[in-house]
């Protein structure tokens, strides 16, 4: 698929898209049906980026975001009786804005550049790194059971990673940090430093405690 130099953007406070998953979401808000709805009669690509601290104040005009996305293909739309849709997006191709467009439709666009497409291969052990880091959070956490069910997937690099990164439940701002990494060798290293941290920080709570939420 060619990629466009210009994409809508949809922006979302919770939000972190990686290439290859898929990101099912309920679109109700009018200038995003609309957008949904103008996608559907083009290439069918939208622009996921992650809204900045303060985003509230602004919500309904242009709210700072991120510079770094990805962008995803509708590979399902479900239009309801009310105008409201479900849609599922497949992720192609991190993003980085070069400028948003004046405004000419009711969501935002922007003109980005593509980022190069992580075709690298991991260095030897780092994938099991990960899945031992995996493991033992998931462990702590009470899920083994996911831990072995998430780690028996046979996937490609690329994909184990940017799996991890998106459906592990990590804040926001970890996951941005994850997808703004130069490379995938470098994602996956900042995977395998969060996920250190956060078992240590679960070793640090006391037993029978609870976190704060």
């Amino acid at each position: 698929m060619t990629l466009p130099e210009v994409i809508p953007l949809f922006p979302l406070p919770n939000v972190v898209f990686f290439p290859r998953m898929p990101l099912p979401l309920h679109v109700f808000e009018p200038r995003y049906r609309q957008m949904v709805r103008d996608a559907a009669e083009g290439p069918r690509l939208i622009g996921m980026v992650l809204l900045r601290d303060g985003w509230q104040g602004d919500y309904q005009g242009r709210p700072q975001v991120f510079g770094t996305g990805t962008v995803g293909e509708m590979v399902r739309t479900e239009e309801l009786p009310d105008g409201r849709a479900n849609i599922v997006l497949r992720g192609l191709r991190e993003f980085t804005i070069e400028r948003e467009l004046p405004p000419a439709t009711p969501y935002r666009q922007a003109a980005v550049r593509w980022r190069p497409p992580l075709d690298e291969t991991l260095a030897p052990g780092r994938r099991a790194a990960i899945a031992a880091g995996v493991h033992r959070w998931l462990a702590r956490l009470g899920q083994p059971a996911a831990a072995e069910r998430l780690l028996s997937e046979p996937l490609d690099d690329e994909t184990f990673v940017n799996f991890f990164a998106q459906q592990l439940e990590l804040s926001p701002i970890e996951k941005q940090a994850l997808l703004e990494a130069p490379g995938l060798g470098a994602r996956a290293d900042r995977l395998s430093d969060v996920l250190e941290f956060r078992v240590e920080e679960l070793r640090a709570v006391p037993t029978g405690s609870s976190r704060a939420q």
